[in-house]
């Protein structure tokens, strides 16, 4: 935790393959106007890796269960990729402890299953070495040749967070993104009048822009910001991702 003790609560959650440090900048950019709460998402950095798949009601509840254990009783959340989805669950299951919701470079469902089943089983067969490729393909997949190539010690930094995640803890959450489809109930959020910003990357071959439109045309009142990155779009454009979230947590 970062910020005033007294300040809104904002929370940040990591995606697939990372750990809290992801959002170093951001905790030092909103620690100045909230209280930042980062965590490591279950089976990543310094959470426990406990056996087996885990769903989006752990992940969910977990957050859950992370503000109870700190006795806050309402937050502003900001989650990307896998954690944007754990975000659109808060929304759905406990719109009432959200103050704001930003869902960037995610979806209401992110890839098939099958593609998840695959890579968990894959991981789970060939552990640390899975781990270790896994890193050598990410970036490609987090962000544009062109920031790959400019910032190689962001890029490195980042491989080195998905290497050094524990095989069994990444497996059982792609189980969870296997069967998460959200799609059918994030009308919900709308709904409930949470306040909702969809932060869409550019170049995202991923969780694209079209996922974006798709998550505000069903929920009411939610906004789109486009910024120029790829898939970890807070890592590769933070000073477009900062000023859309500031500008919305202004509200």
């Amino acid at each position: 935790m970062d910020g005033p003790a007294q300040a809104p609560v904002l929370v940040f959650s990591n995606s697939l393959g990372t750990t809290l440090e992801m959002w170093d900048a951001q905790a030092a950019r909103f620690a100045r106007t909230h209280r930042v709460l980062r965590y490591d998402t279950r089976g990543h950095g310094g959470s426990v890796v406990a056996p087996g798949s885990y769903t989006f009601d752990q992940l969910g509840g977990d957050v859950i269960a992370l503000l109870d254990a700190l006795g806050i009783e309402r937050a502003s959340f900001c989650g990307i990729s896998m954690g944007g989805l754990t975000g659109l669950w808060l929304g759905v299951n406990a719109p009432h402890r959200l103050n704001h919701l930003v869902v960037a470079n995610s979806a209401a469902k992110i890839g098939t299953a099958d593609g998840w089943i695959a890579r968990a089983a894959l991981v789970r067969d060939k552990g640390t070495a899975a781990m270790a490729e896994l890193a050598a393909s990410s970036p490609s997949r987090w962000f544009t040749d062109a920031f790959v190539a400019a910032q190689p010690e962001v890029v490195r930094r980042a491989q080195g967070w998905i290497a050094a995640i524990a095989p069994e803890g990444y497996a059982a959450c792609c189980e969870a993104l296997a069967q998460a489809d959200l799609r059918n109930a994030i009308g919900a959020i709308g709904t409930a009048a949470v306040p909702t910003l969809l932060i869409a990357g550019a170049s995202d071959p991923v969780t694209t822009v079209a996922d974006a439109q798709a998550m505000r045309a069903a929920i009411t009142g939610a906004q789109v910001a486009q910024v120029p990155a790829s898939h970890l779009s807070n890592l590769e454009a933070p000073a477009a991702f900062d000023a859309a979230l500031a500008a919305f947590l202004a509200r």
